[in-house]
């Protein structure tokens, strides 16, 4: 366990990071996460984490930026070196990458604006990071504007957790907005556009239950509220707002058309009675807009020239022009493509939430999760995910892609720099006769000098079961690196007997990782596999294998990915487990 100065240190480090990256300014939620994913032992300290985290926060923050960039600069070189090399690689890989996002339609150079909105229910996911992405890259491509803005108009679903999550996940992922916002900060702008509506005849109060509205919208009948004059509408609306009416006792509805074949032009919802209080605002207010009412009216003030979403939108589009027609606001260019799914999993934050309810998974970074902070703690890097959106596109054809595709982006980008290790799943015991005692030197990279390390051997090793059991008698092969044996016996107990064959390498023998007896590092890894089996939740969906590492690997830092030769590439998540990313 850390001590309280390193926490303090580490909590600095992040915090200087995080404050230079965001105009000057730290978040604590995000600095804490960042803490805990490097070192997940603190995950059980969290008041501590947290009430060390408040007081560094408050010296960081007090800070000029030039004087947090120096400081960093100066107690964290390392840091800085690693920021810039990442950026060079990214900027490397970019330009190698081949992947290139068709022209946007009306767009110039320096007026395009893009954003993401996400509601603050839950973590944000592999799909959220296709539409963060793209607005992100074309903001880019255009040297434009890019705006993360929390869609925070429904508290009944909303936490404060779920605000720092996505930034957290939005830094880690590398997407830098030039402005972070929230819906709710324009609840009284809300408001008087509300007004406006009603006095303009565009919409109306209804005081019908949630029943017969669902009746009358079914069957395209207006109901009697819809023809009353404005000045009623006023009276009612101003008792809604004041918290005169009750949830459920009224609505705000668009005067749309019921006889519409899209029936979301059916006279629509748009502000609502919720008395759960705000995760920001507390019982400020009682009426919230709908996502339908809010998000148009954001996009057009925010100067927004290019909304991106995807297509499961297709239907509401016409609603979205239609509200900004009523209130003669400038209306954006909506652009839409395919929603990202993966096989035998779901992106759904309702269903993701309803399964960590009922503790069917550890939390929202569990390995099996497609969430952003669960992609992480698996071993995925952010350039992976990355190039694996920008590789799809803006399609508007839907797909599902397999994990199979993601890992082939991560194992390319891990592979030239992943340290290798030995590790001995579920080890059956080799005895070597007339073996030598040798110190093999091993390369912990075979191209990059990151350094060799020594093993050990003393005629008794540990080897897989699975090529153990596929061993027979007579036949021959090679401890990778260290020479060849002869299988002479399989006892009953299990033990293997052999006899030692030489240090020349022979060709066309089975090549074995191995560990010495007496130089074992106990591991167990976890091996995360399809969350859903037949769309329901697989609850064999995360494995365990225990086994023996070299010695060495006791030195591998939490949170590093590597490769266990022959295993896969996997995170280490806590001294001695590691969870395995993908083969």
């Amino acid at each position: 366990m850390a001590t309280d100065q390193e926490i303090v240190l580490l909590v600095k480090k992040h915090a200087l990071l995080n404050a230079t990256t965001h105009d000057g300014r730290a978040d604590k939620g995000a600095v804490i996460g960042r803490v805990m994913a490097e070192c997940s032992d603190l995950r059980t300290e969290s008041k501590l984490v947290s009430e060390i985290a408040a007081k560094v926060l408050s010296e960081i923050n007090s800070l000029t930026f030039g004087q947090q960039r120096s400081l960093l600069e100066r107690e964290f070189p390392e840091t800085v070196q690693a920021e810039i090399q990442k950026k060079k690689d990214q900027s490397k890989r970019d330009s190698e990458r081949g992947f290139e996002l068709p022209k946007l339609v009306d767009a110039k150079v320096g007026e395009v604006v893009t954003r993401f909105p996400p509601e603050p229910n839950g973590f944000m996911h592999i799909g959220h990071a296709k539409a963060a992405f793209l607005g992100s890259e074309y903001a880019k491509m255009y040297k434009g504007k890019f705006i993360l803005r929390f869609d925070d108009t429904n508290p009944a679903a909303e936490k404060k957790e779920y605000y720092d999550a996505f930034r957290d996940s939005f830094a880690w992922l590398g997407i830098k907005p030039d402005l972070i916002k929230n819906s709710s900060d324009d609840m009284e702008r809300y408001y008087a556009l509300a007004e406006e509506m009603l006095e303009g005849g565009y919409a109306y109060i209804c005081t019908c239950s949630q029943e017969k509205m669902r009746e009358l919208r079914g069957i395209g009948e207006a109901c009697e509220h819809a023809s009353q004059r404005a000045e009623e509408n006023l009276h009612l609306w101003r008792k809604m707002i004041s918290g005169d009416l009750g949830k459920s006792e009224a609505t705000f509805r668009f005067r749309g058309n019921m006889k519409s074949l899209n029936t979301t032009m059916r006279d629509p919802v748009l502000l609502r009675i919720i008395d759960t209080p705000h995760p920001l605002l507390g019982n400020k207010f009682f009426v919230w807009p709908t996502y339908d009412f809010a998000g148009p009216i954001e996009d057009s003030l925010d100067g927004v020239t290019h909304v991106m979403r995807s297509k499961e939108y297709e239907l509401r589009d016409e609603l979205y022009h239609a509200i900004l027609n009523s209130l003669e606001l400038r209306d954006p260019r909506i652009i839409e493509f395919s929603r990202l799914k993966l096989q035998n999993t779901t992106l759904s934050k309702r269903t993701l939430g309803k399964i960590i309810r009922e503790k069917q998974v550890q939390g929202w970074d569990d390995p099996r999760l497609p969430t952003i902070s669960a992609l992480e703690r698996r071993g995925f890097l952010a350039e992976a995910i990355h190039e694996f959106i920008l590789s799809m596109g803006v399609s508007k054809v839907e797909s599902e892609p397999t994990w199979d595709l993601l890992e082939s982006f991560n194992r390319k980008l891990l592979d030239p720099i992943a340290k290798r290790y030995f590790f001995v799943p579920d080890p059956v015991k080799v005895q070597v006769s007339d073996a030598p005692e040798l110190q093999v030197t091993l390369k912990y990279h075979p191209e990059r000098d990151y350094g060799e390390r020594e093993l050990a051997t003393h005629g008794t090793f540990l080897i897989p079961s699975d090529d153990a059991n596929r061993l027979k008698v007579g036949s021959r092969i090679r401890l990778i690196e260290a020479y060849d044996i002869q299988i002479n016996e399989i006892q009953k107990s299990g033990i293997i007997l052999a006899t030692y064959k030489g240090e020349e390498r022979t060709a066309d023998v089975p090549k074995l990782q191995w560990v010495a007896v007496g130089e074992e590092y106990p591991m167990m890894v976890k091996l995360p596999g399809p969350l859903l089996q037949n769309d329901e939740f697989n609850p064999k969906s995360l494995q365990s294998i225990n086994g023996i590492a070299e010695s060495a690997a006791g030195q591998i830092k939490i949170g590093e990915i590597i490769q266990f030769v022959r295993f896969g590439f996997c995170r280490m998540d806590s001294p001695g487990t590691a969870i395995r990313a993908h083969r």
